[in-house]
């Protein structure tokens, strides 16, 4: 029955999608009968979960919500709920812009949306979710917040203070997931490197992980976003020695310039960036690095691009993405700096920096000829069937391409797959 139906819209990162999932094990716990962004919906009801990092997530969310108040002027649906980070920071003004969606909630506030609802918080059911993903794989957030200063990030005014998760939580969590047909945990938080300091006085994000490896059935484990302050060396020995914990690390650097890693309040000059990159590379022989750079931050000069562009081709990470800068109000670049660079010329910085990638990746590639690597597959597509190693994350890595001809090859399965040709990102193989 569309009535007691809900499509949940699950807008922005991956963080955000845990949260999703989570409320819709909650509904699925009261007798609601509920999706995720299923298209052509009959829905009566929707809740966006919206995402307000950045400029043109905003307004991706604020254009959703716009959609959705045309469709219930319309009579398609009835009603119109709004919660997340958009939601959290703007209530007030959204409620006053937009004054057709029937209530707007903050990030965290579950109990209230049930309730909302007409129905009661499960709390027995706070470590379980309905997955949204592939069923092999699911991410795993370990923590909220953040207790960094970075001069251009909103997420600490949003979410608030680094949180870090019960480990037995987590575990639970984990565990029921892999119950569930999950074989590849993307662990996620904001900050990766501060997990534990808050609960346990001490960085435990190694404990965690070895924790996580003991589950039976469990095959990846994969680490994203890491700070370079208060790196945990620990975990790199799990990756070194542990199968299941994938040689593979995303840590956001952001930029290589003094003067830039001073003006974004990073905490690390460019001799210390290049000292832990160094020692992450000679602890665990193959790893692949993934970072972001930030261009088009205010006192950034073409010595600093120059800078960063010498240190992306000495550096040689295996992915790399370049975001522009977008000032973000009452962060402390927004305050206490003028955003005077033109879109365009920030644009430029980013084509600029992704060329040099583009050829890094290229040769990093060609490397790959005629190896022999695990892949796991996340779809079948047209000729071809769509997979990852343990060097690649979902969505914002390289696949591996397989002929379809090449077999009958089951999604969520993982192959010996021998590499037989390459583009600039992904590869091309053939199950052995």
């Amino acid at each position: 029955m569309s009535q007691n139906k809900i499509n949940i819209i699950s807008l922005g990162c991956s963080k955000n999608l845990v949260d999703t999932e989570l409320l819709m094990k909650q509904l699925d716990a009261n007798q609601f009968s509920v999706t995720c962004e299923e298209e052509n919906s009959d829905a009566k009801t929707i809740i966006i979960n919206t995402c307000g990092f950045i400029g043109d997530a905003k307004e991706e969310s604020v254009d959703t919500i716009l959609q959705y108040v045309e469709a219930k002027k319309d009579g398609r649906i009835d009603k119109l709920f709004v919660m997340g980070c958009l939601s959290e920071r703007y209530r007030e003004q959204l409620s006053e812009e937009i004054p057709e969606v029937d209530k707007y909630f903050g990030k965290f506030d579950w109990k209230g949306m049930v309730n909302e609802l007409n129905k009661d918080y499960v709390p027995d059911f706070k470590n379980l979710r309905v997955v949204t993903t592939p069923k092999h794989f699911a991410y795993l957030k370990i923590s909220e917040g953040c207790n960094r200063s970075c001069s251009y990030c909103a997420i600490p005014i949003i979410t608030g203070k680094h949180v870090s998760r019960p480990i037995e939580d987590i575990v639970e969590e984990a565990k029921n997931l892999v119950k569930g047909g999950v074989k590849e945990l993307l662990v996620i938080a904001q900050d990766l490197s501060y997990y534990g300091i808050d609960l346990y006085k001490e960085s435990k994000l190694a404990e965690l992980i070895e924790e996580l490896s003991k589950i039976e059935n469990l095959e990846w484990i994969k680490l994203h976003y890491a700070y370079p302050t208060q790196f945990p060396y620990g975990i790199l020995k799990l990756m070194r020695e542990n199968p299941k914990v994938c040689c593979y690390l995303d840590i956001a650097l952001q930029h290589s310039s003094d003067n830039m890693l001073n003006l974004m309040r990073r905490g690390i000059d460019r001799a210390k960036t290049i000292d832990l990159i160094k020692k992450i590379r000679k602890e665990v022989p193959g790893i692949t690095l993934r970072t972001t750079m930030l261009v088009g931050h205010p006192g950034e000069t073409e010595e600093d691009i120059e800078d960063l562009k010498d240190f992306v081709q000495e550096m040689k990470f295996e992915r790399l993405g370049v975001f522009p800068y977008s000032d973000e109000e009452d962060t402390y670049a927004a305050n206490h700096y003028e955003d005077n660079i033109p879109q365009e010329e920030k644009e430029r910085r980013k084509e600029e920096i992704m060329l040099i990638q583009q050829d890094i990746s290229m040769e990093a590639n060609k490397k790959r000829l005629g190896e022999e690597l695990k892949v796991v597959i996340d779809r079948k597509e047209g000729d071809y069937y769509y997979g990852r190693t343990e060097f690649d994350s979902y969505e914002v890595d390289p696949e591996v391409l397989i002929p379809a001809e090449n077999g009958d090859l089951k999604v969520g399965e993982f192959y010996n797959v021998e590499i037989t040709d390459c583009e600039d990102y992904d590869l091309f193989g053939i199950v052995k």
